[in-house]
């Protein structure tokens, strides 16, 4: 485990037990589908990298998990993430409510693939 690793780990592990498995549930599938990105703490957040260019970001909020595909995530699956509060580049995913990971999973697959692309 590298530095980062352990930076998010602290980062996760800040949260109550709940919220914390809702952010690793997140972060492995980022890992899964992205398993190349690099790991790091960017604004505050888990963020990685793929080429050295942004591909998402998350993070735990006291209601809600923040996650952040700017700006094409949000753009491409702009119909699957209207049920959702969104902010500029932002989608918050209510704690009351089940994690969509398999749109999490399509979103990060997709910024992964514009990362290797451009």
């Amino acid at each position: 485990m590298d530095k980062s690793d352990k930076s998010v780990d602290r980062y996760i592990s800040s949260f109550p037990k709940e919220i914390q498995i809702k952010l690793q549930l997140i972060r492995d599938t980022i890992k899964l589908h992205a398993p190349d990105a690099v790991e790091g703490i960017s604004y505050g957040l888990p963020t990685y990298k793929l080429n050295k260019k942004p591909l998402v970001y998350f993070g735990g909020f006291s209601k809600h998990i923040g996650f952040y595909a700017t700006p094409s995530g949000h753009e491409q699956f702009k119909k699957e993430l209207s049920k959702y509060k969104q902010g500029k580049g932002s989608v918050q995913f209510e704690l009351s409510e089940l994690l969509p990971i398999n749109l999490i999973a399509e979103i990060v697959k997709f910024r992964a693939k514009e990362n290797s692309i451009k």
